[in-house]
């Protein structure tokens, strides 16, 4: 028997304290917007550490992306709404737990974000799709140019994860969600799952958009002059897919 639990962690977040793995892991915020960083501990930066580093090879830099996507998508699927479902144990005893059961469509920014499909697969066990955007950024003026997009045909009727490594500018990610916008999705349901974002991009999201929710796990407070993080990680898509 399942009976469906109406309020969802998406309709209030305020009241939560992030912490930010930024240059002091020590340092904490509360932010009033939709963003979400997860806690620092030894196990995150040991891991966004080889992510970081440049004679990290493409397949540690994959091993240790999916011990923090792991992390970063279970934080994002915390704020989906679920079943309440009554059961009962082995040794016959009755419980009450919950069930993923909302309708979840992953969107990848190509092609960095398509390295969150297999994490997001792991973690979701409701009815679960996948979307694509593909998004060329002029590396003279920094700004993004739609090539491609492919959707379910109801994507209005789920919540959508758009699946993006990294958030700089903030012009790619605010391209994808105008563009999911346009499908019928409402902005309360678009959920970014990010490894690390820029204190620009973060700006230049909720200043457009004050209902959707950022979840990573860095922030990083400088671009350089080609519009890339720093510290940064460098190309992210192609040091994941060795084509560096």
């Amino acid at each position: 028997m399942s009976t469906t639990i109406t309020t969802s962690p998406l309709a209030d977040t305020k009241s939560l304290v992030y912490k930010l793995n930024t240059g002091d892991s020590r340092s904490e915020d509360q932010d009033s917007n939709g963003l979400f960083v997860l806690p620092s501990s030894n196990y995150l930066l040991s891991n966004l550490t080889i992510i970081r580093d440049r004679t990290t090879t493409s397949s540690d830099l994959s091993r240790a992306f999916q011990r923090v996507a792991t992390q970063i998508i279970a934080k994002t699927c915390d704020f989906l709404p679920v079943d309440e479902f009554e059961g009962i144990t082995p040794t016959s005893s009755s419980f009450t737990g919950v069930r993923q059961t909302a309708k979840v469509c992953g969107v990848s920014i190509l092609r960095a974000g398509a390295s969150f499909e297999e994490p997001l697969r792991q973690a979701y066990s409701g009815p679960l799709s996948f979307g694509k955007i593909l998004i060329q950024r002029d590396e003279e003026t920094c700004l993004p140019a739609l090539l491609y997009s492919k959707f379910p045909s109801n994507l209005a009727e789920q919540a959508v994860l758009i699946l993006e490594p990294i958030l700089a500018t903030g012009g790619s990610i605010c391209t994808a969600v105008d563009l999911i916008l346009e499908q019928g999705v409402p902005e309360d349901r678009i959920i970014v799952a990010n490894l690390i974002t820029s204190r620009k991009a973060i700006q230049v999201v909720f200043d457009k958009y004050q209902k959707l929710r950022i979840v990573t796990a860095a922030i990083d407070e400088k671009l350089n002059a080609k519009c890339q993080l720093e510290p940064g990680v460098g190309d992210f898509g192609d040091r994941f897919y060795g084509t560096t």
